[in-house]
């Protein structure tokens, strides 16, 4: 349960401050504190900035928290309308950061400047709080940790009560919460149960391909990885939403790898550590889903989850082996541990048979991409200019920074392969990312399509809105990209 958001028109008073137990406080950018009217408690703010020998403006990138005179804390900040929305997200999460490790149940936001000030100011900071105030799993023996049940703002007041924000943090948080689950808990099986409620409760069409049906279709790229399992509890999972109205239909599609040991191809100790992260793609899926449907949006959805296990075994696929595609085509294997790309090859395929008006896949698919990017951005590629400039824009507005990467044909012939119609993958990785994009191409039946390779879906210390490792990264992106085709 997300957190009440209740708001006040009037700016917050000296006594409401003071009664308050931990209070955000959000400034516009200023060289000057005299500059901001009716402030209260502004003198501790000053004394804090004297001694810390910074200026007021240094507030915008470095938020430093004082004590009120009741034993409360403020958290001060200033947020540069003119800032990127990732920089202002960043801002505002540090001076929340300042709070959250008190454990509050309440959380007073209180934003000043002019009207069109206090509104953004107000929007940006109610997401922040709502996206980090969410349980996310510990297992660890101690008392559970206090939630957020109450965010009051001061300043200023909406129509919509923050619907987009409170749709988005709960997507967020779904995918999170999947995300950072053991994977004991979240086998494929646990997965799949999970999914079949959630789609009871939002009143989602759902459609199961379980490896029997697949191997009949012949869909040999998704059950070559989930054949080493020794629990056959794979599938391709189908979700459908169909609000009246809606003249676009797109297709997500998610990579649900719920542990990646590598297969035969075993990753060592350190590469192997985390892997239970890698069916994020089909948790940020899922998370958009979720939020579209809170919002009500005139879109159609379907959400494609490609959800297994890349285990070792007598039965694990191997080197060499030349698979046979849902499409037909024929894959030579390479490398084992390149499971993503053959688990989403025949969920893209399946997909594109619904001739869907444009297909967005979401992958933690390669360590080229976090090489290339790091953990604060994450890559894309498109057959679609059109949805190449969405993607771009969306991520600015969203404050989930993508950069886009080349697709060009005269990559594709390192995938020649003597035996098969194209390799997996190659054994040098070079420019691994690229050629995975390319290899994908061959199943999406020529649908426009764009794929996210989530090299941010975890970054130390947070990143934008988000102050958990574990980002949700795709999902306020993924609203946005929808909100507009809508």
């Amino acid at each position: 349960m997300l957190p009440e958001v209740i708001e006040n028109k009037q700016l917050i008073s000296a006594k409401q401050m003071q009664a308050a137990s931990h209070v955000l406080v959000v400034l516009p950018l200023a060289k000057q504190l005299d500059t901001v009217e009716k402030v209260p408690h502004l003198t501790l703010l000053r004394a804090a900035l004297k001694r810390k020998r910074m200026q007021a403006d240094e507030l915008a990138k470095s938020p430093i928290a004082t004590d009120l005179p009741q034993g409360g804390a403020a958290a001060w900040l200033m947020l540069d309308e003119h800032a990127t929305r990732f920089e202002q997200y960043t801002a505002l999460r540090k001076g929340l950061t300042l709070l959250t490790a008190e454990q509050p149940r309440e959380i007073v936001i209180a934003v000043f400047g002019d009207a069109k000030q206090r509104s953004l100011a107000a929007e940006l900071a109610v997401y922040v709080a709502l996206v980090n105030s969410a349980a996310l799993p510990n297992r660890k023996q101690k008392p559970k940790t206090e939630l957020v049940k109450k965010i009051v703002v001061y300043g200023d007041q909406t129509r919509d009560k923050h619907a987009v924000a409170c749709a988005v943090a709960e997507g967020n948080t779904l995918a999170r919460e999947l995300t950072m689950l053991p994977p004991n808990e979240l086998t494929p099986g646990h997965y799949r149960t999970r999914v079949k409620k959630l789609a009871r409760a939002n009143g989602w069409k759902i459609e199961e391909f379980d490896i029997k049906r697949l191997k009949k279709m012949g869909a040999g790229a998704f059950v070559a990885v989930a054949q080493g399992s020794h629990e056959q509890d794979a599938a391709i999972v189908h979700l459908s939403c169909s609000p009246k109205g809606a003249k676009q239909r797109i297709a997500l599609v998610g990579k649900g790898i719920c542990f990646d040991t590598g297969g035969h191809n075993l990753k060592s100790a350190k590469y192997m550590q985390g892997m239970h992260e890698d069916m994020n793609g089909s948790a940020v899926a899922l998370g958009i889903l979720l939020a579209v449907t809170r919002l009500k949006l005139k879109v159609g959805i379907d959400a494609w989850l490609a959800i297994a296990q890349n285990h070792i075994g007598p039965l694990a696929y191997k080197q060499n082996e030349v698979i046979t595609a849902l499409n037909g085509t024929t894959i030579e294997i390479v490398h084992t541990d390149a499971e993503g790309r053959m688990v989403l090859a025949d969920t893209l395929n399946l997909a594109a048979r619904a001739k869907p008006d444009a297909m967005i896949d979401f992958a933690t698919l390669t360590g080229s991409m976090a090489v290339a990017l790091g953990s604060r951005y994450s890559g894309i590629f498109s057959n679609s200019e059109a949805l190449i400039a969405g993607a771009i824009a969306a991520g600015k507005i969203s404050g989930e920074r993508v950069n886009a990467f080349p697709l060009d044909a005269d990559y594709e012939p390192a995938l020649d392969s003597k035996i098969a119609d194209i390799k997996q993958c190659t054994l040098d990785g070079e420019a691994d990312h690229i050629l995975a994009a390319r290899f994908l191409m061959r199943f999406i039946e020529q649908r426009p399509w764009l794929h996210m390779d989530l090299s941010a879906s975890s970054c130390e210390g947070g990143l934008g809105a988000v102050a958990s490792n574990v980002t949700g990264f795709g999902v306020a992106w993924g609203v946005e990209m929808l909100r507009k085709i809508e």
